[in-house]
């Protein structure tokens, strides 16, 4: 009997391990793919994303796997050579070719989204930027993926899809059922963050507000998402990203000091600029500078063709130059940003990325645990711009020329665009986060644009039970233990065996 025993319970041991051996073999992965492309004003990324095929609905699963910078300019770049757009993708699209496996190319979409620049060139050139779009496409439709369609998005996408990313990549959109859902609602974790984009030809802010009026409907939008409803203040100001911002800066320059050039019969002359490094200078040609929709409504007859920027190196008479871009003068909502658009008061923290993140890390202003305040990121930024072109383009060699003698400017730009723009203050600027990347995902437009055109993210919350399933075995496993202890401690109590009785005894 021993011996028949002993077999068993080693055959039920055996049959134990072997279940649950199998039960937790690793399955294998299902995994999808996407590809979106931002074609920004001054250069294209390409972007690809993974995701597990059965958690294709869940907040935070999908991951980029990729990015890949096109050489050259941003696809507006090509409108005198329109037939050259499309091509300038191809490396970076056999670069995803090779990070996705062949057997999955075909069911992999790819998208192409065009943002100011292309905006820009549809305003000055709409012939060419169709024929931009028609190039593109063309090389997109020969790639081995499921083409999904190249378009320029409007402002008001731009600034959503970028909301959706940051607050997907950040779990804010996360809905969990039972006992979590009453934790999370009395410690406020649903609350979203709000967006600040910035780009070379455009910038967008985003938020969720709720004194959100019915002022300015035009710059509102309403989500369902995961079961719960988003009241969201939108709105993208063209000509105010860091490029153009620079080109509109330059010509109201022009304009204030043409009445000296008009008369002078030089062909070229030099304008001193507070906004660049002293020691630096730059050359712009007149016939180019005004064909820019942002700047051609500031056009004068100039008696030369040239213009020689010099730098001056003065943070704050750079600081009173670009104030002069946000019209403040009229207001006719409650309460406005600039140029008279509608502005509700800011909530929450905010996510600030591409340039606003680019240019704050290459000043290391980004390198804090926490914040910095608004007086140390001032002073940083003015005691950069103070230093001599020289010892600069010493110091960041590695860095081209372009970039490096536009940071000065930049990094003055963004703190006019928040302060005397946006109106963040000394008391909420540690509200704004500059981000480049959320986990292994860079923050941008480009993955909310992708969730949203394939419906990755429902609008209703999933039909779950109370608990999942670890949690339904482990509480189940512990009632019955619970319930075998009581019903042998009331056996003990009402049989009271022998050794308990002479215990007693």
């Amino acid at each position: 009997i021993l011996l028949i025993l002993g077999f068993l319970s080693t055959l039920a041991v055996i049959a134990l391990i072997a279940v649950a051996v199998t039960q937790n073999k690793p399955l294998p992965k299902n995994i999808k793919y996407g590809i979106v492309l931002d074609a920004g004003s001054s250069h294209t990324n390409l972007y690809v994303y993974e995701w597990p095929a059965e958690k294709e609905n869940d907040t935070g699963v999908v991951k980029q796997v990729e990015v890949c910078k096109v050489e050259g300019p941003g696809i507006s770049g090509y409108s005198h050579a329109t037939e050259e757009a499309g091509p300038s993708l191809a490396q970076c699209l056999q670069q995803a070719k090779e990070v996705i496996p062949s057997a999955q190319h075909k069911e992999t979409p790819v998208y192409l989204g065009a943002t100011a620049g292309m905006r820009l060139l549809r305003l000055q050139n709409k012939s060419a930027a169709d024929k931009v779009l028609s190039s593109v496409e063309n090389t997109l439709r020969l790639a081995p993926f499921n083409f999904q369609g190249a378009r320029i998005i409007t402002g008001q996408e731009e600034g959503a899809y970028g909301w959706i990313t940051i607050n997907y990549l950040l779990g804010n959109f996360k809905q969990v059922s039972g006992w979590k859902k009453l934790l999370q609602s009395l410690t406020s974790l649903s609350e979203t963050s709000g967006a600040l984009d910035l780009g070379g030809a455009s910038t967008q802010i985003t938020f969720v507000s709720k004194d959100l009026s019915l002022e300015s409907p035009e710059n509102q939008l309403y989500f369902h998402l995961y079961g719960k409803d988003y009241q969201v203040y939108t709105h993208s100001f063209l000509c105010y990203g860091k490029d153009q911002a620079l080109q509109q800066k330059l010509a109201r320059d022009l304009q204030a000091t043409w009445i000296d050039f008009y008369f002078q019969t030089v062909e070229n002359s030099s304008l001193l600029d507070p906004c660049f490094h002293q020691g630096y200078q730059r050359t712009i040609n007149i016939s180019d500078f005004f064909k820019n929709p942002c700047t051609s409504d500031k056009k004068k007859e100039l008696p030369f063709t040239q213009l020689y920027i010099e730098g001056e190196g003065n943070y704050q008479k750079c600081r009173e130059n670009i104030q002069t871009l946000f019209n403040k003068t009229n207001c006719p909502y409650s309460s406005c940003s600039f140029n008279g658009i509608y502005l509700p008061p800011l909530q929450g923290d905010f996510g600030a990325f591409s340039a606003f993140y680019f240019v704050m890390n290459f000043l290391n202003l980004t390198s804090e645990p926490k914040p910095l305040a608004l007086n140390k990121v001032t002073s940083t930024i003015e005691s950069f711009c103070a230093r001599p072109w020289q010892e600069v383009k010493t110091a960041y060699h590695h860095i081209k020329e372009k970039y490096l003698s536009e940071y000065c400017f930049s990094g003055a730009y963004i703190l006019s665009l928040l302060e005397n723009g946006y109106e963040f203050t000394e008391n909420n600027w540690q509200m704004i986060h500059f981000l480049g990347k959320i986990g292994s995902s860079d923050a941008g437009w480009t993955l909310g644009y992708m969730l949203n055109l394939t419906n990755m993210i429902p609008a209703e919350e999933p039909a779950e039970p109370p608990l999942s399933h670890g949690s339904y075995v482990g509480l189940m496993v512990l009632c019955s233990l619970v319930l075998v202890s009581v019903l042998l401690f009331a056996w003990l109590l009402f049989h009271k065996p022998k050794c308990l009785q002479k215990g007693i005894v």
